[in-house]
């Protein structure tokens, strides 16, 4: 059976003041933002540091291969009794530049002259010490 209650009006429970939260960030969500953007600058900053430093080294490379092709083209055909040449550009580079002829009487090239050749332009970069060698087979001039 059913047991019959008589049916009670509900009462309203008095609800308690939660706090209202605040809208916007903490100071806790405000310091891991800033430190995230602090770590993601640094990353920025790093990149764009490394770029500018490779951007000078190749210009320095540049430099250096178009120094060495120059004294190649400079000094082709080489002298007969060779070429040991070196020197100092104003901007640092080293050069030297050295010849000597090849031995050609057993060859079927025995009335020609022909020279190795090496040039070389070095350079210091920061601590580095950098270097291009250029090294070709040259006509050499009769004596």
């Amino acid at each position: 059976m059913r047991s019959t209650r008589p049916a009670t009006p509900r009462r309203a429970t008095p609800r308690r003041a939660t706090p209202r939260r605040a809208r916007g960030f903490s100071l806790l969500e405000m310091v891991v933002a800033i430190a995230i953007l602090g770590l993601a600058l640094g990353a920025l900053y790093q990149a764009a540091a490394g770029a500018t430093r490779n951007v000078r080294i190749d210009e320095k490379y540049a430099y250096g291969v178009e120094l060495a092709r120059s004294l190649l083209a400079t000094n082709t055909p080489a002298p007969a009794q060779g070429v040991s040449q070196s020197g100092e550009t104003e901007g640092g580079f080293a050069w030297r530049v050295a010849t000597r002829p090849i031995n050609l009487e057993r060859t079927s090239l025995a009335g020609a002259s022909l020279q190795e050749i090496e040039v070389g332009v070095s350079w210091l970069d920061g601590g580095k010490r950098r270097e291009v060698v250029l090294a070709s087979v040259v006509e050499g001039l009769r004596q």
